[in-house]
């Protein structure tokens, strides 16, 4: 399967429809303009194209220095379990390690601690949530 990772935002109805597999957006408290204006102004964002179709995101929110927060990271339901999410949340954490980004956080979505675990991310302690990357 040829997948094409490409550092762009992806149209607003591809993206739309990627947002709603994930059935994220199921009691419809964002339209598509307001998903695609925050996908928008994030630090670097990352889109995985098969057959030119919009099949996985990825994106960071940072300030470039201190802190990088992965969010968005969605996969196409059918796409699932192809290393498409590894190669995307590979891209982002190698961008923010280039730029010298000091910590790389994310929260991660119900079930899918492990696929973060197994990616070098740690739990954090229960004083501070979420996940960090594990440079070690």
């Amino acid at each position: 399967m040829q997948v094409e990772y490409l550092n762009q935002i992806p149209d607003i109805d591809a993206f739309f429809e990627l947002y709603k597999s994930t059935n994220w957006n199921e009691d419809g408290n964002k339209n598509k303009e307001e998903l695609y204006e925050a996908i928008s102004n994030s630090w670097y964002v990352i889109s995985a194209f098969y057959n030119k179709k919009l099949i996985g995101f990825g994106r960071i929110i940072s300030d470039g220095q201190l802190h990088a927060l992965i969010a968005d990271l969605i996969i196409m339901p059918n796409y699932k379990r192809k290393g498409i999410g590894t190669k995307i949340l590979d891209g982002l954490v190698k961008k923010a390690e280039k730029e010298g980004v000091d910590q790389i956080l994310l929260f991660c979505a119900e079930n899918k601690k492990e696929f973060y675990l197994k990616n070098n991310f740690k739990t954090r302690s229960e004083n501070a949530p979420g996940m960090e990357y594990d440079k070690a």
